[in-house]
């Protein structure tokens, strides 16, 4: 039987990305078909290095080609990725940027920058290049969650301007208000100031080349959220809550924020954390302390999509104390946030598929 890279490519065409419900060759997820004496080679190029459907789509290859061309001829499949984005390429800021991600929650105290801090290693373990603006401009937490509370970011000249150099950790550049004043001292300033503030770190900042930028907000709907979306355009926002009501009240508000007509920002999902108690010595008992499903239930009612649930076990507390986030470790805490990163990662690509390109938000509030 004669092989040709165009029968390789028609074998292919049948196979779908489960996310994107279409075919691999059409979204030019194919590259590199070679084929030499009894063997053939290609590449996949997933949307993400955080695909939870990796194992899937390359066996879901393998069988195509072996239909179209039978068992006798050795099939290497490559899998690599390239992280989509809708942002325009010619950018004033952030132009090296794909993705720039709102995590929010309506209020303070449901883990917001845990879940921001974990997120984003789990994005860096995957291979992903990952930073975290700490926008929480009074309550910065990320210098301690990321042990690197004394440090100081570095200064980098160009054209005449100075940039600040992101601290690197895990894999994952970071900057926060908290490496510039000291620990101590508490921030006194009015909203502008704190807008300003995260203005410096978006147009002042040597980010690079970046896969996902979070931006950790602060708690509720402020100044802070207004600037983001009128300074850079956001990928997608999302909505941290734990399951008891009060929080659910709260998360509503911020989602709504988003939604809102003159902001219009894509809601990528719901994170529920705290969803449930594992003490660590019965990792089967599962204790629900603060109700149960009350996240899902939210993104059911929202028709968003719901994300993951994070367990709460004594582990992360002391992960974010000691700032070594417990998503570096081999718990069930780490597979969980795993799990939600590749969540996230999903929920971004099926967003830059089905939607337009992102546009800074023009509103006067």
């Amino acid at each position: 039987m004669s092989i040709s890279k165009e029968k390789i490519l028609q074998a292919l065409s049948t196979v779908e990305d489960p996310d994107l419900k279409k075919d691999l060759v059409s979204l030019n997820m194919i590259r590199d078909v070679e084929i030499s004496n009894s063997k053939v080679s290609f590449t996949v190029v997933l949307t993400t290095p955080a695909c939870p459907l990796k194992e899937l789509i390359k066996n879901n290859c393998r069988e195509a080609v072996e239909k179209a061309i039978g068992k006798d001829v050795e099939i290497i499949i490559n899998m690599t990725s390239d992280v989509t984005t809708t942002r325009l390429n010619n950018a004033p800021l952030l132009p090296d940027v794909k993705n720039i991600i709102a995590i929010a929650s309506g209020k303070g105290g449901v883990g917001k920058s845990t879940v921001t801090a974990n997120l984003a290693v789990s994005l860096a373990k995957t291979g992903a290049k990952v930073g975290i603006i700490d926008a929480d401009i009074f309550g910065p937490s990320v210098p301690t969650m990321f042990n690197c509370e004394h440090e100081q970011p570095g200064i980098l000249q160009r054209d005449g301007k100075n940039l600040i150099v992101p601290i690197e950790q895990y894999g994952v550049k970071l900057i926060s208000i908290g490496f510039l004043a000291p620990a101590d001292n508490a921030v006194v300033w009015r909203g502008p100031m704190a807008s300003s503030a995260l203005k410096q770190f978006i147009s002042d900042a040597e980010w690079g080349e970046l896969d996902y930028l979070l931006i950790d907000l602060p708690p509720g709907t402020s100044d802070i959220h207004l600037t983001l979306v009128q300074t850079v355009p956001v990928t997608g926002a999302l909505i941290v809550t734990t399951p008891q009501k009060v929080a659910l009240a709260d998360a509503k508000k911020g989602l709504a924020m988003f939604k809102q007509a003159q902001i219009n920002v894509p809601i990528l999902g719901i994170v529920e954390n705290m969803a449930y108690f594992i003490p660590e010595e019965l990792p089967d008992n599962k204790y629900f302390i603060f109700g149960k499903d009350g996240g899902k239930k939210l993104a059911e009612q929202k028709e968003v999509p719901f994300l993951g649930e994070i367990p709460i076990v004594q582990g992360i507390r002391e992960s974010g104390d000691n700032g070594y986030p417990a998503a570096l470790k081999e718990s069930v805490t780490a597979e969980a946030f795993q799990n939600l990163a590749e969540s996230v990662a999903q929920q971004v690509a099926i967003r830059n598929s089905e939607l337009g390109k992102t546009q800074k938000v023009e509103v006067n509030v």
